[in-house]
Order: C-alpha cells, then sequence, then structure tokens
C-alpha cells in the first residue's frame, strides 16, 4: 500500500506545489483534504508558471483522479475559474479529472464579507493576516452547524432554507462591523447559474478514495498551508481554521489512519511567513531582503511579500512530531547560494534556561529568543545538480546537519523552481 500524505512542517508556502506535481507522476489519485482557496500551489513546468488554490497539484498529470475532500471549504466559482483556465491553456482533461465531496462546504458571499470587514477593523497587532478567502467565517458556520454544503446544490429549497438561517445569524455580526447584509436572493441567485456546472463534479469522495485503496492504486493526500498554521497545534490565535496536518488527512478526506503508509514534511532551507503573528527567526535586515528578493517569496494567492528568515529547527523537530514525518522534502536551498555564513536555528533561550524544544506556546516573551549555530556558506550554482554527491561540500554539509538534528532523512532537495531542478533521494511512491 502506498497512500502517502504530503504536508507543510512550517507556516505554509514551503513549495507543496511543486513537490507534490513531483510525486504525482507516480499517483494515481491526489486528495486535497483541507483549507480552501486561501491555499495557492505555484507549479512550474518548462517555462510555464501556474497557480492553483482549489485543485490538487496532480491536476497536471492527464491520468490523475483529483479528488477535494469533505474537510475543505469551496467557493464555486473560484473552482470552475481555475477549471476554465487549465481548459484555456489547453488542458482539456480537467473536468472529467475532478470530483469534488459533496459534504465539501461552500463559501459564500457573506463569508467574504465577514472576513473583509474583519479585517479592516481589526486593530493594530490585532489582525490575523487572513487572505480575506471567507474561509473562517466558512468554517464556523460548518462548526456551529450552521453551513451550506455542496450536495444542497442538488435542492435549492433546502439551500434557500439555509442560507436564510446562515443570514439571521450573521446579520447582527456584519451590522456591527459596518457592512449591509446581503439578501438572500444575491446569495441563491448567482449559485443557480454555477449549480449545473458544479453538480456533475460531486462524489463520495470518501468511497471513491476507499475504492481506490482497496485496488492498491498509489495516491497522495495533500496538505494546505502548514503545520504552525493548524489551529490545534500551530501559533495560535495566528493560524487557519482547519487542521493541516498530517492526523487532519484522516477527516478531511475520509481515510483511516491504517491506510496511511508515509508521511513527507516539505520544508524550505530557511523559514517564511505570511501575515500577523510571532516569528522568531525573521531577519529584518540585509539578509532576510536576500532570502526575500532571490526566493521570490511573494504570496501566490495575496500577492504580499512573505516574512522571511533562518531555518527553525525546534521548530521543524516539533512538526515531525506532531505529524509523524517520516522524511522531509527540503526546498530552495539554491536560495541560499552566496550567502557567506548562514544561520540555523538550534535552539532557544528562555526564562528556565536553554531548551531544544519549540516553545510554541512562549513566542511571545521577549526573553524568548533563538539561539544560533553558523554553517559555511557556497557560492556555485546548485541548480544543474541531480545528485546529492554532486553539491557543494559546504551545500551538502547544510543539508546534512539538517537531517541529523531534526532526526528524519531527506528524501528530495529542491535546488530551483522547475520541475527538474531537483534531487530525488527516495520517492515514497515507489
Amino acid at each position: 500500500m502506498s497512500c502517502v500524505v504530503v504536508i507543510g512542517a512550517q507556516w505554509g508556502d514551503e513549495g507543496k506545489g511543486k513537490i507534490i506535481d513531483i510525486y504525482t507522476e507516480f499517483a494515481e489519485m491526489v486528495v486535497r483534504y483541507a483549507g480552501g482557496s486561501n491555499a495557492g500551489h505555484t507549479l512550474v513546468v518548462g517555462d510555464e508558471k501556474i497557480v492553483v488554490r482549489l485543485l490538487p497539484s496532480g491536476i497536471l498529470r492527464e491520468g490523475t483522479r483529483c479528488l477535494l475532500g469533505q474537510g475543505m471549504v469551496v467557493d464555486p466559482a473560484v473552482l470552475l475559474g481555475e477549471v476554465d483556465e487549465l481548459i484555456g491553456r489547453g488542458r482539456k482533461h480537467v473536468a472529467s479529472q475532478v470530483k469534488v465531496s459533496t459534504r465539501a462546504h461552500l463559501i459564500m458571499p457573506y463569508h467574504l464579507l465577514v472576513d473583509a470587514l474583519r479585517e479592516s477593523r481589526a486593530s493594530e497587532g490585532k489582525a490575523i493576516g487572513t487572505t480575506k478567502k471567507g474561509i473562517g467565517p466558512a468554517y464556523e458556520d460548518k462548526i456551529r452547524r450552521n453551513g451550506v454544503r455542496l450536495g444542497e446544490l442538488r435542492n435549492f429549497a433546502k439551500l434557500t432554507e439555509r442560507v436564510e438561517n446562515a443570514l439571521e445569524a450573521w446579520a447582527p455580526v456584519i451590522r456591527d462591523l459596518g457592512g449591509e447584509v446581503p439578501s438572500v436572493e444575491s446569495v441563491v441567485e448567482p449559485l443557480r447559474a454555477l449549480a449545473d456546472r458544479v453538480i456533475p463534479m460531486l462524489a463520495d469522495t470518501s468511497e471513491l478514495l476507499d475504492d481506490a485503496v482497496k485496488k492498491g492504486a498509489k495516491i497522495l493526500l495533500e496538505g494546505a498551508q502548514g503545520t504552525l498554521l493548524d489551529v490545534d497545534h500551530g501559533t495560535y490565535p495566528f493560524v487557519t481554521s482547519s487542521s493541516p496536518i498530517a492526523g487532519g488527512a484522516t477527516t478531511g478526506a475520509g481515510i483511516g489512519p491504517n491506510r496511511i503508509s508515509t508521511v513527507v514534511g516539505i520544508t524550505k532551507a530557511y523559514t517564511t511567513r505570511v501575515g500577523g503573528g510571532p516569528f522568531p527567526t525573521e531577519q529584518e535586515n540585509d539578509e532576510g531582503r536576500h532570502l526575500q528578493k532571490v526566493g521570490a517569496e511573494f504570496g501566490s494567492v495575496t500577492g504580499r511579500a512573505r516574512r522571511a528568515g533562518w531555518l527553525d529547527l525546534p521548530a521543524l523537530r516539533y512538526a515531525v512530531r506532531v505529524n509523524g514525518i517520516d522524511g522531509i522534502a527540503l526546498t530552495k536551498l539554491d536560495v541560499l547560494t552566496g550567502i557567506a555564513r548562514p544561520k540555523i536555528c538550534v535552539a532557544y533561550e528562555t526564562p528556565e534556561g536553554r531548551t531544544d524544544s519549540f516553545p510554541i506556546d512562549e513566542l511571545d516573551d521577549p526573553r524568548v529568543q533563538p539561539i544560533y549555530e553558523e554553517l559555511e556558506g557556497w557560492t556555485e550554482s546548485i541548480s544543474d545538480v541531480r545528485q546529492m554527491s554532486d553539491l557543494p561540500a559546504a551545500a551538502l554539509a547544510y543539508v546534512k546537519f539538517i537531517e541529523d538534528k531534526a532526526g528524519v532523512p531527506a528524501y528530495l532537495v529542491s535546488v530551483g523552481p522547475r520541475r527538474d531542478e531537483t534531487i530525488v533521494i527516495r520517492n515514497p511512491l515507489g
């Protein structure tokens, strides 16, 4: 059995799109299990750059089935927009490849409205830094049992009733935030035009996944965001509204935990973060600006510049623990080329003394400070390297240092944004 979960081991933006696209050459099914259109995965194939927000990264492989699981929240206009964009680029197979869970929840216009109003009204330092895609409010409705599921596009009487109930609950919030409450008709009627195209994509995706497992198919479960944005295990409250860790795959995709064979954690060779919240190894200096510029650190969904800093090994070990990571995919090693003495956070100084653990609940305490080790840098270009033994000695030592301190091996090392600019050490689907 090969059922592999691929997750982000940092605050998202680790390069999951590229890595999953590489692995899908060997996969028969790719499943997104959490999040929504706040997760942009950038795929670079030859000279073509494609950003997907809802569709699984395996969508570029014609023979790969792609599922959107019930753990997701889906904006149907965004979904169809992505399908149409790919069809317009000559990928006629897309619509037939995709199946969406009937139990996934719809992102509604009032979710987008509340999200934007909250962020714009938040006092300085209190904004979460959301993508304003309606993700949080949609999950709120799901949890308080007031959401609308995609399967209800087949029954507009039931859908209208659910929208009425939701708007009744949201109306005081919207008014308090200074917004105008939309009418039921203004929400429901646009969905009628979309429903005819979305309904053929709907399915019990959990059953499809289970059938594939029983047939011995090679499956990738694709996480969105990253471990440190997990609603339970992240840097709360500066987190997303779902569970992007490996454990979230079981509920979000509808698969038993005993079906998962391997967990791969993706980490950059440094660290980035989008939005608010603590970031101890952030470098607001020339080195941080180098990482940001050379690494093209701008959000694929928002276009916002990402905060950048050194790799945080205690945070990576934390991700290894809560996900059960078997191996890491190390991305953007090439971005460190030309930095004379790259640093890595190896521990933290706290009021209680030095700790090798990630002090996730104390990161806003100014007395909690990262402890760094400096490593040798390299100046040689590594984008043409395809074997670990061909890396410059300092680059190879950098990777080995991470493996040793994180306690897990590297399965893959990315040395550039293109699909072929990769050193594949071990294929979890092989």
